[in-house]
């Protein structure tokens, strides 16, 4: 069976309005060509009809490897591959939901650039982080120059991408990389409960608040602040502003219980 024909990611809706996201390219997860595109694909059917919020998940031992070598070749097909990323890691990052990527193992080059697409990471203490395309004598591709100094700062991020060293759980955490550790076995359980907590909230405010944040970051404060005013007015023509402002009249804060739309 070609690649072509095989389903390489899997959508799978959960109870509590969570969806997963999984790679299926057994051994490693290599983010091929073809895997990209059905990751965009998938990211924007999660866009169209969005959960209350995302999973992102690989294997028990390598949450994603890096892009398929066996593509690289020249510039021609650097540009085919980079392309490809931009698409599907972008796809992901504008899910209008909160994402948690669920790392066990490896994440690396690609992969890690995938975890960085996502709003929130959980890692195992096994996890490994790292962007080690400097080894091959190339850079990141798939965002990790952007994103991962935009996460971590510029020095780390050059640290990372200029040595290619991979970084522990511990050390991850300490920079900002991941946000919880949890022992190998509660990884995948624990991004699902952060997300089904998530997804009872008020999650259309929660896509309107995401998308002033990372819109902001892309420009000046002022033009950052401009932004946050139209979705502060956006946000008010929804149920949930309705019943959360009415719910704290009478009852005070933290009693709404958000319809999702």
């Amino acid at each position: 069976m070609g690649e072509a024909a095989r389903t390489l990611v899997e959508i799978e809706r959960l109870e509590g309005g969570v969806a997963v996201l999984r790679l299926q390219n057994p051994k490693v997860n290599a983010l091929s060509s073809e895997l990209l595109r059905q990751l965009g694909a998938s990211a924007r059917s999660l866009t169209e009809d969005p959960p209350g919020a995302v999973v992102v998940t690989g294997g028990d031992r390598v949450f994603a490897a890096g892009a398929d070598i066996s593509e690289f070749a020249g510039p021609d097909e650097a540009r085919d591959i980079g392309a490809l990323f931009l698409d599907g890691l972008n796809a992901v990052a504008a899910i209008p939901r909160a994402t948690i990527a669920a790392v066990s193992g490896f994440a690396l080059g690609g992969g890690c650039e995938l975890a960085l697409a996502c709003d929130f990471r959980v890692a195992s203490e096994k996890a490994r982080f790292g962007q080690p395309e400097i080894l091959l004598g190339i850079i990141p591709g798939g965002g990790g120059t952007q994103r991962l100094s935009r996460l971590v700062g510029p020095a780390r991020a050059k640290d990372l991408i200029f040595s290619g060293r991979q970084v522990g759980a511990a050390e991850a955490l300490a920079m900002g990389l991941a946000d919880r550790v949890v022992a190998p076995d509660a990884v995948f359980d624990e991004a699902v409960a952060w997300a089904r907590e998530l997804a009872g909230g008020a999650v259309v405010a929660q896509g309107l608040a995401k998308a002033a944040i990372d819109e902001g970051l892309e420009g000046s404060l002022d033009s950052g602040l401009h932004r946050e005013q139209e979705l502060f007015v956006e946000v008010f023509t929804t149920d949930d502003a309705r019943i959360g402002v009415d719910s704290f009249k009478e009852n005070g804060p933290g009693h709404a219980r958000f319809t999702g739309r």
